[in-house]
């Protein structure tokens, strides 16, 4: 799927008004602080981006990432690397896969896929509207797949955007859920139970949760960023405090063997998933104690009320102060 764009200057006013932290490869800069930019520059080339298209540039960037596999039982694998975290439920029933990566990584992925078993792809999953978990869309449905998500996922795909500095126009037609569902949907396949379950805004207005109940694992999403601070997007209904509630709902549906899949970042479990609600709660705190006080954005930043946080936290997708900022404009 090839989500089209325009590309327009954006002002640092606006990226605080949306919650968004810095726009094109400064984004991909503190996403991949690693990575050097002559590497950057001809990985996005040899992908056919242009050097002024910062999406395109991101996909490219991201694609470096390597895939890996994780078994979490015997038909259940989580592939983490080029965009995030994918699930596949494999078996005689047809293979259900949750997210997709970023182009230009259709091709490795689909050998991965393919490798797992000779049972054709029946269903995929969006977790949330975001294009590093929808990039693939149209190829699943090209595969004879259908696409399921929350009806606000493909609402939001039918939408102009601001994200990140970038404006993403409405997907194509073929980009877009065959089915959708407005609280909760129940599939039984493969021997699985899966619950799926719509959270009020959080990350956006668009998560769902997964759970696999017989094989004890909950997908998470964007609504989980494990080990560091997470981005929150405000442009499309995100807020802290749904954040909050959607880790508090999760922590009840686990236990100390429940295997938790986040959005971002490695397989974990409950403990860690508590100590990423537990630092939101307090970050939620202390910026709301300060805006309550009168402070503006810039004072309450400059305040750095979450520098013992920081040393944990503020190393992966969101650097300290935009991730204070965010929490801020969301309250």
């Amino acid at each position: 799927m090839k989500l089209q764009h325009e590309i327009r200057p954006v002002t640092r006013r606006e990226l605080i008004q949306t919650g968004g932290a810095l726009a094109g490869s400064a984004l991909v800069a503190h996403l991949f602080p690693g990575a050097a930019a002559a590497v950057f520059a001809g990985e996005a080339q040899r992908a056919g981006a242009p050097p002024t298209d910062p999406i395109a540039a991101m996909r490219a960037q991201m694609a470096i990432a390597p895939m890996e596999m994780i078994k979490l039982t015997d038909n259940l694998t989580m592939l983490s690397g080029p965009g995030g975290n994918v699930v596949v439920l494999n078996g005689p029933d047809g293979k259900v896969v949750v997210d997709t990566f970023v182009q230009p990584v259709f091709s490795q992925l689909n050998k991965t896929i393919d490798g797992m078993g000779s049972a054709p792809i029946k269903l995929l999953i969006n977790t949330h509207w975001h294009f590093y978990h929808t990039d693939y869309n149209a190829n699943f449905r090209q595969a004879g797949a259908g696409i399921l998500a929350h009806e606000n996922t493909r609402k939001r795909l039918t939408e102009t955007h601001e994200l990140l500095g970038m404006t993403f126009k409405p997907a194509p037609a073929n980009a877009l859920a065959t089915q959708t569902f407005k609280d909760s949907y129940e599939l039984q396949t493969n021997g699985e139970a899966i619950a799926l379950v719509y959270v009020l805004p959080a990350h956006t207005d668009t998560d769902i949760s997964i759970h696999y109940t017989k094989a004890n694992v909950l997908h998470l999403g964007d609504l989980f960023f494990n080990g560091m601070y997470p981005f929150i997007d405000a442009g499309t209904g995100g807020r802290i405090n749904g954040m909050i509630a959607a880790a508090d709902r999760a922590l009840k549906m686990t236990d100390n063997n429940t295997k938790i899949v986040p959005g971002h970042g490695p397989l974990t479990n409950r403990d860690a998933l508590m100590k990423y609600r537990d630092m939101m709660e307090t970050a939620r705190d202390r910026v709301q104690k300060l805006k309550s006080s009168g402070r503006k954005v810039e004072e309450v930043v400059a305040a750095k009320p979450t520098a013992d946080l920081d040393a944990t936290w503020g190393k992966g997708f969101m650097m300290p102060n935009d991730f204070v900022t965010i929490v801020y404009n969301t309250l």
